[in-house]
This record gives structure tokens, C-alpha cells and sequence, in this order.
């Protein structure tokens, strides 16, 4: 009965811990674009054409987060609007710390790779993003 008990402890541990790497971090430099937003009721919102997308930019744990419009000559178009970020490493899970003269908030980064990036917020709503490709008239 021991051996269950601490089988279903070290299985409890490892469900707990992210698998998000700080040397990952890195990878959220650059465009994304929202694919896809899951509600904490589990009803889904697709997105195939997106008319802003997010810049992010982080060096050393610091940075910002802007939105963009990308345009047919392959520059972007901004408001020049910016939220700080900060990331952060808390209870085994990473963490984006947004900062405006509005407000402060935080998501969590369930998933960041190459392509695709995963954030939660506080009410348990996932947004999903893909790797921004520039438009392609070829």
C-alpha cells in the first residue's frame, strides 16, 4: 500500500510540474498570431484571419508586448501602445507579468515552442497562438 501511495505521489508531482524550460523563454521573441481561444467552459473560438497580431519582445526576463497590423509590403502598422513584461518563475510554472497604466495581470505559459505558444489567465482561459508568416504573394 506504501509503494501505491508514493507511486501516486511522484505522479502527482510530475502532473504539477510545467513543462515550460527557462532556456524556452527565448522563443516568444518575434509574432504571434491567436489561433484559437478555450473558455473554462470548454467551448472553443477559432480564429483564421487576424487583423493585429502580437510583437513580443524580452531580453533578460524584460520586455514588451505589442500589437501590430501587418501589412501587404510586409512592414507593420502600430499604435505605438506597449505593455511591459516581466517573466517570472513561481511554483514550478512560468509566468508573463503584464504591466500598463491600467492594470497588472499575469498568464501563465503552458506551451511555447518554435510554433506554437500557449497562455492561461487567472479565469482558465487558454489562447493559442502560432507563429506569425508574413503575407505571401508567390
Amino acid at each position: 500500500m506504501k509503494k501505491i501511495g508514493l507511486l501516486l505521489f511522484v505522479l502527482l508531482l510530475i502532473s504539477c510540474h510545467s513543462n515550460v524550460k527557462k532556456e524556452d523563454v527565448t522563443k516568444l521573441n518575434g509574432y504571434w498570431e491567436i489561433k484559437q481561444v478555450k473558455f473554462s467552459t470548454g467551448k472553443t473560438k477559432d480564429y483564421k484571419v487576424n487583423e493585429t497580431i502580437d510583437y513580443f519582445e524580452l531580453k533578460d526576463k524584460h520586455g514588451f508586448r505589442q500589437k501590430v497590423m501587418p501589412q501587404f509590403d510586409g512592414k507593420f502598422q502600430t499604435n505605438g501602445i506597449r505593455e511591459n513584461i516581466k517573466v517570472i518563475e513561481k511554483n514550478n510554472a512560468v509566468f508573463i507579468e503584464y504591466n500598463t497604466k491600467f492594470g497588472k495581470w499575469k498568464e501563465e505559459i503552458i506551451t511555447i515552442d518554435d510554433s506554437t505558444l500557449v497562455l492561461k489567465n487567472k479565469e482558465k482561459i487558454e489562447y493559442t497562438y502560432k507563429k506569425f508568416k508574413p503575407f505571401s504573394f508567390k
